[in-house]
């Protein structure tokens, strides 16, 4: 068996090509068996005003192509130049390999181990913010 697997928790909403899926009472499991499908779990969806970071605003412009909300023609460029200038300052190995899955990612077409990879750097981010503003 190939493809996705989604556990949802207890009414978990997904965003699946569009669709807005909800889970039911239980713990569930999906296969989604449909290369190239896009989803988005909505508990990690980040809303316009909240992408006030580089790391988010760059997360959210991949979001926004798996949402169906912008072509991933449109946003390609747009992404992998925000990456760029992420690798220019989140420069450990660790971050750069992040950065690297994100922009292989996306050259593929594939938005959402692009913005799985993107995600991990939201903590590190924070970090850097904290510390700049202390």
């Amino acid at each position: 068996m190939t493809g996705l697997v989604l556990k949802l928790g207890p009414h978990e909403r997904v965003l699946i090509n569009g669709a807005v899926i909800e889970n039911g009472d239980k713990r569930s499991r999906l296969s989604v068996m449909t290369p190239n499908a896009n989803i988005l779990r909505l508990r990690d969806a980040i809303h316009p005003g909240e992408a006030t970071t580089p790391v988010r605003r760059v997360c959210y412009m991949a979001q926004l192509v798996l949402s169906g909300d912008a072509e991933p023609e449109a946003m390609r460029m747009a992404i992998l130049r925000a990456v760029e200038q992420l690798s220019q300052v989140l420069t450990d190995p660790d971050s750069r390999a992040q950065l690297g899955l994100a922009s292989k990612s996306v050259l593929a077409e594939q938005y959402y181990p692009a913005l799985k990879a993107l995600r991990t750097l939201l903590p590190r981010e924070e970090r850097l913010l904290a510390a700049h503003r202390s």
